[in-house]
Parts: C-alpha cells; structure tokens; sequence
C-alpha cells in the first residue's frame, strides 16, 4: 500500500480523466461532477510507466488487483492533503460509516480523530466497553492489534478496531500521566449510542448530559425539555464533556431552545473570495433566560463546541473544565458511483464572534482538571465547580 500511495498524485490524474467522481452528501443526493477532467498540463506516461512497472516487477502479483490500485491511489490521493478529516472509504468501509451514522454498529464505542499527528481519542461512548475498560478523551492510540498507528487516518483505525460482536481488540495507548503505554484487550459489543439524559440537582437545577448529536437528539430533546419547563428546574448545567458531537443541524435546533430566535450559531467559511453560510437559530427560545454554565473538556468536539460557543458569544455562558478538542471543520459526503465514498473538508466553522474552532478548541473560562486519582475514586471536581458557580446565579 505505500508503494501504491507514492503514486497517488499520478492516479489521482487518471481517476479524474476517467471521471470517477460523482457528487452528493450525507443524505443521498447525487450529482455528476465531470465525465472527463484531464488537465492539459500533464504527460500521464509517467503514471502509467509506474503501473507496469508494479505489475512487471512486483514479488507477488496475485496481491495487484487493480481494483485494489485504484482505491489504494484514492485513499492515498485523499491522506497527501495532509487533512485527516478528508477521507476515502472503499464500499465496505461505506457501509460501515453510514452503520454508525445511523448509531448501531459492532464495536468498542470511541471516537477517534488525529491531532498533533497523532491518532487520539475524542472520547469514549458513553455505556460502551471502550468506556467500561478505562480508555478516556485525550488517549494516544500507539498501537491496534500489534500494529503501528502512528501513520494511519481516524477512518483507517475505525476499519481495524471495529468487528464483529464477541471478539477482541488490542489498544496500545498512552497517556500523558503515565510513563510508558498500556495495553487495553477489549470485546466488541454492538453498540447503540444513547443520546441525552438530565436530573434534578439541589432541587432547582437542571443537569442536562449531551452524549452526542444524533439524528434522535432533536426529538429526545424536545420530550426532556417539556419535563424541565414542568420542574422545580430554575437554573441549568450543560454537560458536553466526552461528546463528539455530530450533526450541525441538530446543534442548530437544539440551541433554538437556549437562545433568542435570529442568534447567530455558527459560521461557514468556505475561504477567501467565497460567502460564509450563517446558521440562525430558529427555535422557541424557552430556555434562553435560564442561568446556565456548561462543562467541557478535551472530548468535547464539532457539534459541541459549535453549541458552547454559540451560547458564550451570544450571552456569555461560561465554560468549565478543559479546553475542547478543536474538530472545527465542514465535511461533505459524496457518493461515487460504485458504492465507495468521498468525505471532504468543504469549510471551517467559526462562533458567532468569528473565532475559529479548527484544531485550537475552545478555552475554558474556568478551568478545572480531571485527575487520575478522581477518577479511580469517583469524584467530578468539574461538576462540583459547575454546581457551585451556578448556585450564585440569580
């Protein structure tokens, strides 16, 4: 595969010649981007120079599958961007993205991306076995099964972690705490992620827990939210730690209920000499005179930091805990034509105010540390500070 990702800028010609690239986005749509691309300034002989060569040359020609080829040069086109948000998935690997959009899938429950290089866990899943085995936001992947994941996508790591229900996977990981890497041997289960869960603290306040941005967020919400309007709740703790967020439009119509209608949510910027896409809330605004602070740590990403900024730009919310993820980018879906599947960073969000999320995160404005040893002994120092901040709003 390497020595086929060394030709990828070559490939990457001829897929384009033979228009392989067909357009559309996470809800299916289609549409042909070009039947025939070629620029005119390449000499495509060098291209297919190497390919022979591969086929004449290399040890074991029943592995050269052309098919193969032409994915291999695809994925490594994609990875030479240097984006590790803009992906290829090969048909299967579709299959499985868009199981996990739909929030079943077999597996070990974590979400995972690279920063600084380095493949990193976003967060475990809330009730998953990546959660029950001790894997936490901020993790570094060393190894998967034995094998080096220190050149490899989030997406690449998805297809090796993920199998079927009752076998195991091995995690090198390590953390910041520790001197050398552990290993996690982890059981797969199939995994249905929930959504949403809130309490009542103190009597009058609102512990409301976003797991993720789901496609049932929007709905689940709107059943919770009724029970907040009809308790005792005065006050309310927004909790998106470990939440790595999701779909744009469902943070859009969640923050309808915690701000005024018209607030702006979020920023599309497509880059120099391209309009922004502004997003606008348009919800009932019930909630947008409660007093509010919101939790955040390093698993907070995309979706989540999307909202948190839009509530302290709009009404200088603070934010307790650690300083978000930084997954501050718009990919879009398209669907090639035989089954395998394109996401490409289109645009990078920005809050209200026109600070950038991408990889800089967002800044608590309380900060507070999660210890190993508040872990081990069950304490949250984080929330304590949230429910003590909160009790002097009036």
């Amino acid at each position: 595969m390497k020595i086929l990702k060394r030709i990828l800028f070559f490939i990457f010609l001829v897929v384009a010649f033979v228009g392989v690239f067909f357009g559309g986005s996470y809800y299916g749509k289609s549409l042909v981007i070009c039947d025939v691309c070629q620029p005119s300034d390449i000499n495509f002989s060098l291209f297919w120079n190497a390919y022979n060569t591969l086929k004449e040359k290399f040890i074991d020609p029943g592995k050269l599958s052309d098919q193969d080829i032409l994915y291999g040069a695809i994925s490594g086109m994609t990875n030479s961007l240097g984006d590790p948000y803009t992906t290829f998935f090969n048909p299967t690997e579709a299959k499985k993205f868009e199981d996990e959009l739909s929030g079943f899938f077999e597996g070990i429950g974590i979400e995972m991306g690279v920063k600084k290089e380095q493949l990193t866990i976003i967060a475990p899943l809330e009730g998953t076995p990546a959660q029950k085995a001790g894997l936490r936001a901020g993790d570094e992947i060393i190894k998967i099964d034995g094998k080096d994941a220190g050149d490899i996508t989030a997406d690449e790591a998805v297809t090796l972690i993920r199998g079927p229900k009752g076998t195991d996977v091995t995690l090198t990981v390590y953390r910041s705490s520790w001197t050398e890497p552990k290993d996690f041997k982890i059981t797969r289960e199939t995994i249905k992620i929930p959504s949403l869960e809130w309490k009542l603290i103190n009597d009058n306040i609102a512990y409301l827990k976003f797991y993720q941005f789901s496609q049932s967020l929007s709905y689940d919400f709107n059943q919770i939210a009724l029970d907040i309007l009809n308790s005792q709740a005065q006050k309310i703790i927004l909790d998106l730690r470990n939440n790595p967020g999701g779909y744009l439009e469902i943070a859009q119509d969640v923050a309808g209920w915690f701000l005024e209608n018209g607030k702006t949510v979020v920023i599309e910027d497509f880059g120099v000499g391209k309009e922004p896409t502004i997003y606008k809330t348009q919800g009932n605004g019930k909630f947008s005179q409660y007093p509010m602070v919101i939790l955040i740590n390093e698993g907070s990403a995309s979706a989540s930091e999307i909202l948190a900024g839009a509530l302290r730009d709009n009404r200088s919310i603070k934010l307790i805990g650690e300083k978000s993820f930084g997954k501050g980018s718009v990919q879009e879906g398209i669907n090639l034509r035989d089954g395998s599947f394109l996401k490409i960073t289109i645009a990078k969000w920005l809050t209200p105010n026109g600070t950038s999320i991408s990889e800089k995160g967002l800044d608590p404005d309380v900060k507070v540390e999660l210890t190993d040893q508040d872990y081990e002994n069950g304490k949250d120092p984080q929330l304590d500070k949230a429910i003590e901040i909160i009790e002097k709003m009036q």
